[in-house]
């Protein structure tokens, strides 16, 4: 399978909590009514918690601040990932969900890659 990492910043005039809850409830739905034409196969947000913890473990760590949140997406193969390119039901997906990221999510600041999961326990 194919992953889709995305490191999220939540736009400047977003407090973490405004840009999770809209993340949760709002783009969320928008993923998963775009999923059959994009061929998603599963969508998974990890939401950073509200604790002194993390930035203990920044701390220690000597690492930088903490993202928003992760979001990660599933295809089955690269081609499944690059298909709904040509389609206009899979481009107008695409684009109806950039236009909503636009909204809450700092993208300059946020990293996205594909990768391949190893899963090792």
């Amino acid at each position: 399978m194919v992953k889709l990492i995305f490191c999220l910043r939540r736009a400047p005039h977003l407090s973490r909590e405004e840009f999770q809850r809209y993340w949760r409830e709002h783009h969320a739905p928008l993923v998963r009514e775009a999923a059959p034409a994009l061929r998603i196969v599963r969508y998974v947000q990890t939401h950073t918690l509200p604790t002194t913890l993390n930035e203990a473990l920044q701390r220690g760590y000597q690492a930088p601040e903490a993202f928003d949140g992760v979001a990660e997406l599933w295809w089955n193969s690269l081609e499944d990932f690059t298909a709904p390119r040509d389609s206009a039901e899979g481009r107008a997906a695409r684009r109806r969900l950039l236009e909503d990221e636009r909204r809450f999510i700092d993208l300059a600041a946020s990293p996205v890659w594909l990768a391949e999961e190893h899963a090792i326990v």
